[in-house]
């Protein structure tokens, strides 16, 4: 599983530092590795085939200790998941449990468990299962039907009774034994059919029984199946630390975690003893429907999986620092204050910079706002760009200014408009000079904070566009109606949008030096004055 890297690689210097995985440039070996690892797909049909379905893989440059002292270098690969429906191939790093082991207690129980499933269906679609449940309901059916028969003719006796009270034609007496006659028929009716329903329910209740208790039983086993199994994944750290996967999540982690790319890849190098010294993950095939990715595209470790398992894994050694850390807290210095009275705060908010506090330790605009302004109180913040995205935004410094302006911007009072280069595909098809764009948009589950199109889970989101540019670069104008997390970039990428990522988008599209999309215009009536605001601030692009 260790791959030489090819002579040419002999030229460009090892890092200094292990990648810093959640945010990362490759470095020029890992590239190298990349394209060697490419080559080597397209020489194996089998693999390359399944691969252009789309799948995420990954390489990690090692040192490797020499009989003389030196050390020599080579690149482990790895997949995630499954790869032409094996979790093993030649070439690659192992899983770091074999799911897939024919004899591992895992297939074993997991068998047992399906065949619970295959008695569990069996009894549901059993003649009996079904007679007793359609018993039961012509049961209840007949029941409620000669009931309300009888409610009606005891109506009807108690208004002739009136009647002939009314008349005088009938004693008192006699009125009453009729009475009393027709009211214990009546319930003796009803407690004759309500035998019969719990005499049918008690012939349906031995196979409800049996299927509630196989499936708590199916529950249990799977519960604890999935618990035992990730107690397996012995993750070991640059220091020789092993925690098990429930203790690094410390609880159930989510489901497939440990069979990404990265811990996979540093995993093998632990137990080799091999060095890590750069790692990078790269997509390769079609994008799926729901999500964005792009083939050749390297991409971050995602975070809802990867993230605690190499918070872990990655002690011991030297990692590059965050990038976004120091180039967010130089992004303060260059938030611009465009209007401000005593109620709100107009600012044009450079790319790079966060607009509220983040998992990350760094500034963000709503922090640089106290600090500019101490008295602002309330949840301030009316609105939010994306980091990655530059222009105008409006912040509230009192908590009437905030509910104002957030009724108007949820009522679409406020007008804004956008402008954005986009990659301009030679294979895409021609683009309207104008249109409209409706994809509901959800979180990714799996790795935030990436959405994705989902047309049963999805929010609906709706953007207008404008071509203002083809030539040199394909430039538009937007108008988003919904104010959804990336909807803009996520309509411009996705292959139902525009089919064109914005340039620089690192999560959907390629990354470069920054996001080209910029909020250039912002106009909304004061909150307090109810005069109209419009602030336009040209792109920086």
């Amino acid at each position: 599983m260790l791959h030489p890297l090819p002579p040419h690689a002999s030229q460009i210097a090892s890092p200094a530092q292990f990648t810093y995985p959640f945010h990362y440039t490759p470095h020029p070996l890992c590239q190298i590795a990349a394209e060697e690892l490419r080559k080597d797909l397209m020489r194996r049909p089998e693999l390359w085939k399944d691969a252009q379905n789309g799948k995420m893989l990954g390489v990690l440059i090692v040192g490797i200790p020499q009989a003389d002292g030196s050390i020599g270098r080579g690149y482990l690969a790895a997949f995630s998941g499954i790869l032409a429906g094996r979790n093993q191939w030649e070439g690659f790093v192992p899983p770091i449990y074999d799911l897939q082991n024919p004899d591992s207690y895992f297939q074993q129980e997991e068998a047992e468990i399906g065949r619970l499933s295959q008695t569990l269906e069996e009894i549901q679609s059993s003649q009996a299962h079904l007679a007793a449940k359609e018993h039961l309901k012509q049961v209840k059916a007949m029941g409620e039907e000669a009931i309300s028969t009888a409610k009606s003719a005891l109506q009807a006796g108690k208004a002739a009774r009136d009647a002939r009270r009314a008349a005088g034609t009938a004693t008192e007496e006699e009125l009453t034994r009729e009475s009393q006659y027709q009211k214990g028929e009546y319930n003796r009716l009803r407690r004759h059919h309500q035998t019969l329903i719990s005499e049918a329910e008690e012939q349906l209740k031995l196979f409800t029984e049996r299927i509630l208790t196989i499936t708590e039983e199916r529950a249990a086993r799977s519960a604890a199946l999935q618990l035992w199994l990730f107690e397996q994944f012995q993750m070991r750290n640059a220091l020789g630390e092993m925690r098990t996967l429930p203790e690094i999540f410390e609880g159930m982690p989510p489901a497939g975690s440990g069979e990404c790319c990265a811990p996979k890849l540093l995993q093998a190098a632990y137990l080799h003893q091999w060095q890590p010294l750069c790692m990078a993950e790269f997509w390769i095939g079609e994008s799926p429907r729901d999500e964005l990715r792009i083939d050749g595209n390297y991409y971050p470790a995602c975070r809802s999986k990867c993230r605690p398992i190499l918070k872990h894994t990655l002690v011991g050694l030297d990692i590059e620092a965050n990038p976004l850390l120091e180039r967010n807290r130089q992004m303060v210095a260059d938030l611009q204050i465009v209007y401000e009275d005593e109620h709100l705060v107009v600012v044009n908010k450079p790319s790079g910079m966060l607009s509220v506090p983040g998992n990350e330790d760094v500034p963000s605009v709503k922090d640089e706002i106290l600090r500019r302004y101490p008295h602002a109180t309330g949840p301030m913040m009316v609105h939010r760009l994306d980091m990655d995205t530059s222009g105008l935004m409006v912040v509230a410094l009192t908590p009437l200014a905030y509910r104002r302006l957030q009724a108007r911007f949820v009522q679409r009072q406020a007008k804004k408009r956008y402008v954005a280069l986009l990659e301009n595909s030679a294979t895409a098809q021609p683009l309207p000079v104008a249109g409209i764009i409706t994809l509901p948009l959800c979180p990714n589950p799996e790795d935030r904070p990436r959405q994705m199109v989902h047309q049963e889970l999805g929010l609906e989101a709706e953007t207008h566009y404008s071509v203002t540019e083809t030539s040199p670069q394909l430039r538009l104008h937007l108008w988003p109606l919904t104010g959804r997390t990336h909807q803009l970039r996520v309509h411009c990428a996705h292959r139902d949008g525009l089919n064109r990522p914005i340039i620089g988008d690192a999560l959907y599209g390629t990354p470069t030096d920054r996001l080209m999309l910029h909020a250039e215009m912002l106009e909304f009536r004061h909150p307090h004055k109810g005069e109209i605001l419009h602030f336009e601030v040209p792109a920086p692009f």
